[in-house]
């Protein structure tokens, strides 16, 4: 089969299946990522005629894939039940209390600013991991918990890992590339200067993009979870909102500028925390005490919001007073081991040597050729409990407390397998679909879809790039995989509708971040360490309005940076864009005024 818009379709039938399964009908994970297991399967093998042994090899491959990824929520849920044993969250609650005791205000400065920290500092889905179980323990519904480490996977996620998804994402994606060089060239850059330049570029889309993030965040925590379901009250905080953004957007971009794409979010997310906790301890556009939002009481919260983690009983173990800074120490210790071991270069060569002691390798799975290593001790679950491990002695925790922590995080963890352990096979199973596994010649399932998506938009590509970095994201759950799939494509894609090539992959990096919040598994993995699982489909439906602002900006921002500002399809998208949140704005006001006269 030849049919470019046929295949097209065929290879994003597993992804509707699964989001149909998710958001429309609200399965659980559980069941819809085994239907649509199941239906990659015998897309492979039949259309793409995937050899069997390849099939069998890949689905192996997502399952390591996946246990290193329960390895990690494991650590995460082992760190809440230690912080909460040891009497630390009770101190941490009520330090943030003393700041603002107002849900906006919390979830700004732990979601956006520190999760922009961690992001920057380690990636991979470690940000949720750890913010979704803070704010739970805070005293957010789980739901609205998961939510807001999902969001915040978007602007800082370029610039995760330490400049991972740029550095290996788009600087592996592009070696080797025809015209790569001899574009570098053009712009008197080498080829490091070249990605350094995307970089650049990925970070001033992100901060313009960005924006409005932390106003989403209290939009959408006001308008979905709040007591009287206001998306106004959300609205309220957008100075405080604009001003957490731009504290850590604009670090963000002298950094990628002057220094490169290693610490932008790291630096910029470390710059924007220090400014933001010192400015609101001292009220600087704090919310007024009248206007401060809280959830309503939980006798009020809907069931479907609810986890199966408890974040109560462990803390009555130990009603202790525990100073703010010896509370806080667990997660000064993550920050602390995570830098080292990104950025000590010996200390990270010796966890990522292909030592078996500490480097599990699985090379040539089944004679395929397929392979995929686990590099345990570099894993954040291993920081995470290596910091429990300090903690105990740090809090000075009782045997008892301490085998009430691991048979609270092991309880938690069974319920987490089904769903990655087919998520992350049927990922594999759509990348691995490419001419060296297959008999049929055809490229892998997400660039046949590119590749169609392509053919269809011509010279206004720069539109469509941003969703297919989300395509890739979506798919694969990793930006650094969704740059490594498509950033040469998006290349010569430039190339041939005669636009400066880097510029369209800085639109696939930047969609590709704005994918994080609806990949399968980040969700999966971040609703198990509250104990949300089988409500995915309820968080798709929020997450993904981020998801679709983000790659209609950035889409329009490109187009506009490659073509100029002028009576042109990227000026209408932004304009029309405009409109519809100012109109939403309006309508939220006029909804909250009318609420407000009828009751």
């Amino acid at each position: 089969m030849d049919n470019l818009a046929v295949l097209s379709l065929l290879a994003i039938s597993p992804i509707v299946v699964v989001g149909v399964l998710l958001a429309g009908l609200r399965w659980p994970a559980k069941l819809a990522m085994p239907v649509g297991y199941a239906v990659t399967v015998v897309i492979a093998l039949v259309v793409w005629q995937m050899r069997p042994t390849a099939v069998v090899a890949a689905t192996l491959e997502g399952f390591i894939i996946a246990v290193t990824l329960l390895y990690i929520v494991f650590g995460a849920l082992l760190l809440l039940a230690t912080v909460i044993s040891s009497g630390a969250m009770a101190t941490i609650r009520s330090g943030f209390t003393a700041i603002s005791p107002d849900r906006r205000v919390q979830a700004i400065i732990i979601g956006w600013l520190f999760g922009s920290f961690l992001e920057g500092a380690s990636g991979f889905g470690t940000p949720a991991a750890v913010v979704a179980p803070l704010l739970l323990a805070l005293g957010f519904p789980a739901m609205a918990a998961v939510m807001v480490g999902l969001i915040i996977q978007s602007t800082p996620v370029s610039f995760g890992a330490v400049g991972t998804p740029i550095i290996v994402g788009v600087g592996t994606g592009l070696q080797g590339g025809a015209g790569v060089e001899q574009r570098a060239g053009e712009l008197g850059l080498d080829y490091d200067g070249l990605i350094a330049e995307i970089g650049f570029q990925v970070a001033a889309i992100h901060a313009v993009v960005g924006l409005l993030v932390p106003l989403l965040i209290a939009v959408f925590l006001t308008g979905f979870f709040g007591e009287r379901r206001s998306f106004a009250e959300g609205l309220k905080v957008w100075p405080f909102a604009l001003y957490a953004s731009v504290a850590m957007t604009i670090p963000s971009v002298l950094v990628a500028r002057f220094f490169g794409p290693e610490f932008p979010s790291l630096l910029g997310g470390l710059a924007g925390l220090a400014l933001v906790m010192f400015t609101s301890s001292r009220g600087f556009l704090m919310p007024r005490p009248e206007d401060t939002f809280d959830f309503g009481p939980r006798s009020s919260w809907q069931e479907r919001w609810m986890g199966t983690v408890d974040t109560d009983h462990l803390g009555d173990l130990d009603t202790r007073r525990m100073g703010i800074v010896t509370a806080w120490m667990p997660y000064v210790l993550i920050a602390v081991l995570l830098l080292a071991t990104r950025l000590i270069e010996p200390l990270t060569a010796a966890l990522r040597s292909e030592n078996p002691v500490v480097t599990l390798p699985f090379n040539d799975i089944l004679g395929t050729g397929i392979s995929t290593t686990w590099q345990w001790l570099y894993s954040p679950g291993t920081v995470f409990i290596l910091t429990c491990l300090l903690t105990y002695a740090l809090h000075r925790m009782s045997g008892q407390q301490i085998r009430e922590t691991w048979s609270v995080a092991g309880r938690q963890i069974l319920g987490t397998g089904v769903a990655l352990l087919f998520a992350v096979p049927l990922v594999r199973l759509l990348i691995r679909s490419g001419a060296e596994f297959t008999d049929s010649g055809l490229a892998s399932m997400p660039v046949t879809l590119a590749e169609g998506a392509a053919a269809v938009a011509g010279s206004n590509w720069p539109l469509v790039a941003p969703w297919i970095g989300a395509l890739g994201a979506f798919v694969a759950g990793s930006n650094t995989v969704s740059n490594l799939t498509f950033s040469l494509f998006q290349f010569a894609t430039g190339e041939q509708i005669g636009v400066p090539p880097e510029s369209v992959v800085a639109a696939q990096a930047v969609g590709g971040a704005g994918g994080n919040p609806v990949a399968i598994h980040n969700i999966v993995a971040a609703s198990a360490t509250v104990g949300l699982l089988g409500r995915e489909g309820d968080l798709i439906r929020k997450t993904a309005l981020v998801t679709a602002f983000y790659c209609l900006a950035a889409g329009a921002l490109s187009y506009l940076a490659i073509y100029g500002i002028g009576f042109n399809l990227g000026l209408l998208q932004l304009v029309a864009l405009i409109a519809l949140l100012v109109g939403l704005a309006v309508w939220a006001r006029r909804r909250d005024a009318r609420t407000l006269v009828t009751t």
